[in-house]
């Protein structure tokens, strides 16, 4: 019923311009509405506190039902009409901040269809159980259940403040100030108010769907993308590590946390690397050109957001191929990006590495440290079975696409771009998903899914014992 109030944003857009594409919002507010009221009425006076088991549901059920609802728009408009399958593909790809789309002509689509496609993206980008337990305290059910359920990253048990409504709520006023300063530098660097406002739902979101078919690459302009590079580089640190460096006004919690300094110096080391290979290589004659277009490639890649100044995919095989590997490594935990994650691969290496050592000496006794925390091994277990889950799904998709008579290119870069949450991908996914056959498409909304919901809160649906009282 809540999630009914986001389409009336768009209906207001559309009367500004006079776009004609307000009948679809009105009749997707009223379906989806009607629905809610439907499921609410008779359970409106029960209530029981939820387990740990019922949030991992929850989230999975809200993410599915709120991704058909958000649908009903894209199949109620003329323009772009578009069957089942593809409305269902753009709405989770927005609201799993994917940036993957399957629209041709975006440039030319009516103003309102353009900011709800942007909408959707900014709403699911910190997650919308997080929003329903910041602003829904009435609701008297299991907010930590939620929140552990749908928070991305292997340690979920922090807490920012002593109650969960009120991180929820922090988490949300951080994201809020990042959207809207975002917006004010678009603004002031050259874009209109609406592309500004667009741009800034989907940079701060981690998302990268844009209101033109070029993405960045329609305003030209090396400020714009630095721009974009500050708040996409913003946007993939922790959420938690914002509040705990904003709330005491210092810096240095930045410098002194280990996944931050991982994460920035992966990505810097990746931007050296194609900035480099695009002027040795003649892609780019003069050095700043080349390495602008590298910066911002690397960390567009790197945080998983997906926006693009340059056909990447016809960069050399090299280039592309390890911005993808990048992706995979994502965000950081805690933040909108999408992939593995940071503080995954950073104890994945640091695991690696005490493994080596024990060879070396066999008796000794090894701890595994992130910053000054000492870590059981009960979270390094975590790590490697996610890991292992994430190869073992990543490797079915990739054969099931490809057993869809699609090349192996596109089957591997659309799964890795969907998977971790990017947007494109290579071959005939280097623009758009369009011309992907309908199975396919279908794969990788299951694989958005999957990605965004981190693995194992959606496959734990498909255990036994997950069912057995």
């Amino acid at each position: 019923m809540i999630f009914s109030g986001t389409m009336l944003p768009p209906i207001l857009v559309s009367l500004w311009y006079d776009d004609g594409a307000m009948l679809p919002f009105i009749l997707g507010f009223l379906l989806t509405l009607m629905v809610g009221l439907i499921c609410w009425f008779p359970v409106r006076n029960f209530q029981q506190e939820l387990r740990l088991r019922d949030g991992f549901l929850v989230v999975v059920i809200l993410w599915i039902i709120l991704s058909l609802s958000g649908c009903l728009p894209f199949m109620l408009t003329d323009d772009p009409h578009m069957p089942f399958v593809d409305a269902l593909f753009e709405s989770i790809s927005g609201l799993t901040s994917t940036g993957a789309t399957v629209i041709i002509g975006i440039d030319i689509l009516p103003k309102s269809i353009l900011y709800y496609r942007q909408q959707l993206q900014w709403l699911g980008g910190m997650g919308i159980i997080v929003l329903a337990v910041a602003v829904l305290p009435v609701l008297g059910i299991g907010g930590m259940q939620l929140y552990r359920a749908e928070t991305p990253g292997p340690m979920k048990d922090s807490k920012l403040v002593p109650r969960i409504t009120e991180t929820a709520k922090a988490l949300w006023y951080i994201y809020l100030t990042l959207t809207i300063a975002c917006f004010l530098a678009y603004w002031v660097a050259g874009m209109n108010a609406f592309d500004a406002l667009g741009h800034s739902f989907s940079t701060v979101s981690i998302g990268g769907l844009s209101t033109h078919d070029q993405s960045m690459g329609y305003f030209d302009s090396t400020l714009i993308e630095m721009v974009a590079v500050v708040f996409m580089l913003l946007s993939g640190i922790n959420f938690s590590l914002h509040f705990t460096a904003w709330q005491n006004k210092n810096v240095r919690y930045y410098f002194d946390d280990s996944e931050f300094k991982f994460y920035l110096g992966l990505l810097s080391f990746v931007a050296l690397i194609v900035s480099v290979t695009l002027y040795l290589t003649d892609t780019y004659i003069e050095a700043d050109n080349a390495f602008f277009k590298g910066l911002f490639q690397a960390v567009s890649i790197g945080t998983t957001t997906g926006f693009t100044t340059a056909e990447y995919h016809n960069w050399p095989g090299f280039i592309s191929i390890l911005l993808l590997m990048t992706s995979f490594v994502g965000g950081c935990a805690g933040s909108t990006g999408g992939g593995i994650k940071v503080i995954r691969f950073l104890l994945l290496i640091k695991q690696g590495m005490r493994e080596i050592n024990r060879l070396i000496h066999p008796n000794a006794q090894i701890i595994i440290r992130v910053g000054q925390q000492i870590l059981n091994n009960r979270v390094i277990d975590a790590v490697w079975g996610f890991f292992a889950l994430y190869v073992a799904s990543f490797a079915l998709m990739y054969l099931a696409i490809a057993a869809t008579d699609l090349d192996l290119i596109t089957a591997f870069s659309s799964v890795v771009a969907c998977m971790n949450n990017l947007g494109p991908g290579l071959g005939m996914a280097g623009v758009n998903y369009a011309g992907l056959n309908d199975i396919a498409k279908y794969i990788l909304c299951f694989a958005m899914l999957l990605g965004r919901l981190e693995i194992f809160t959606l496959l734990v649906l498909f255990t036994p014992a997950f069912w057995k009282r």
